[in-house]
């Protein structure tokens, strides 16, 4: 996660809070008890996922996890990396995951329990991001092949429940289900078989789950700081990878006429880090 664009977050929120009206902390009958609207905007940051490879299916029996070989019996690729590639072998390198500015806008309802420091709390939110995992394979002719996986949009609703000491600040944690549409693309320096994917641009469930704080500012208005981790399932999406002009011979066509294959992580994390500005009805 990019630490600079994290501190400058935390900062807005820490001048708010010395920025707020004294006022703003005796009115605490008024705060967190009704409808809001908000904006957020932060960084969506992709995870560790140094383990994550390819997996083959070779006989299209639907259980992935099969060895692609070759004529000789060897294993047919050489390497892996969790990046683009940037040549035809692992020796030449790859990047990394790509990051992504995320913006959104949400409308919630909070409750104060009792009338008290409690608040709990319900919201619909949309988001965007286009942060993008790859996953990249080598194999032994040499050849890379690459799959990107990208999160066009999520739309999520969420429970949260807070304290708040004095009326003018929330403390919370938040929790819920997401829908996120998962855009995939496929690239390969391999120009001997056929390429077919399959499930492309896909719609998927996933959960969010996290905490933040908000202070007001006037009678009506409040900065925020969240964090969120994101998790979709993404488990539907292959490749075909057909004869084309290959030879019998070549390893995708051993097993039987053909392979699929996918990414090793069937999940799509990141982690979210965004300020918020909310009105509060």
């Amino acid at each position: 996660m990019n630490l600079s664009r994290s501190a400058s977050l935390a900062a807005i929120v820490a001048a708010a809070a010395v920025a707020s009206p004294a006022w703003a902390q005796s009115e605490r009958d008024t705060h967190f008890d009704g409808p809001y609207i908000s904006a957020t905007i932060g960084l969506a940051a992709q995870g560790n996922d140094r383990a994550d490879t390819l997996v083959f299916d070779t006989n299209r029996d639907g259980a992935f996890g099969d060895t692609v070989t070759t004529a000789a019996g060897a294993n047919a690729f050489t390497g892996f990396c969790r990046g683009n590639a940037t040549g035809a072998t692992l020796a030449a390198g790859c990047t990394g995951d790509r990051d992504r500015i995320e913006y959104g806008g949400r409308i919630g309802y909070d409750k104060r329990l009792g009338g008290g420091n409690f608040v709990l709390g319900g919201l619909v939110e949309v988001s965007k991001n286009n942060s993008i995992d790859y996953t990249t394979g080598y194999s032994s002719t040499p050849a890379s092949y690459t799959v990107a996986r990208k999160i066009d949009h999520t739309i999520a609703a969420r429970l949260r429940a807070g304290y708040t000491p004095g009326g003018g600040a929330l403390f919370y944690a938040t929790g819920g289900a997401s829908w996120a549409k998962i855009d995939h693309d496929f690239a390969t320096t391999n120009t001997a078989n056929s390429f077919t994917q399959v499930d492309n641009g896909k719609r998927v469930w996933g959960w969010q789950a996290g905490g933040g704080a908000e202070i007001m500012v006037t009678n009506n208005v409040s900065l925020g700081l969240e964090y969120l981790y994101n998790r979709h399932r993404d488990n539907k999406y292959y490749v075909a990878v057909g004869q084309g002009t290959a030879p019998a011979t070549n390893p995708f066509l051993l097993g039987g006429g053909g392979t699929n294959l996918r990414p090793s992580d069937t999940n799509f994390d990141y982690h979210s880090l965004r300020a918020s500005l909310s009105f509060q009805f």
